[in-house]
């Protein structure tokens, strides 16, 4: 695996145009948002309290984060809990609306992701992960390492 400063650096090189880094600052969140909305839809085989698809995936995702930095690995456990819970608020108010909460998690994750190829036609490179899929965890990554760096707790990122 690579290490994360690498990881973190190879993806900025194609997010370096300021209305670019914008766009992604809206458009990442709401993709993972939009995506863990969608995977809590899908019927789960058990009648397990707290437990659905999207936490297994999330789940799988903190393993990834782990390998690269427990500061990661901390900071995506509380935005996993954080997607978990204001998916479960959208669902139920989408629900007690009358609304298709499917529909609008989808139209959300279409529309962000259309915004992120605006942005990436603005800024003149092509994704990151055309190059390498792992890109497609490393973006809220490289969003966070912001937030750590702003906060001044970015000691060590591959501690």
């Amino acid at each position: 695996m690579k290490n994360i400063e690498v990881l973190l650096s190879k993806y900025g090189e194609s997010h370096t145009n300021r209305i670019n880094k914008f766009i992604h600052w809206i458009c990442v969140p709401l993709i993972m948002f939009s995506l863990i909305g969608l995977i809590m839809l899908i019927p789960f085989p058990f009648k397990i309290r707290s437990l659905n698809w999207a936490v297994i995936v999330l789940s799988m995702a903190l393993v990834y984060y782990y390998r690269l930095s427990k500061p990661f690995f901390f900071g995506f456990m509380i935005i996993s809990v954080v997607l978990i819970k204001v998916n479960q608020l959208l669902i139920e108010y989408c629900i007690s609306n009358s609304w298709n909460a499917g529909l609008v998690l989808f139209l959300i994750f279409v529309i962000a992701w259309i915004g992120q190829f605006v942005g990436h036609k603005i800024e003149g490179k092509r994704p990151s992960f055309f190059e390498d899929l792992q890109f497609l965890l490393i973006g809220p990554a490289w969003l966070l390492h912001f937030v750590y760096k702003k906060n001044g707790r970015l000691l060590s990122l591959a501690c």
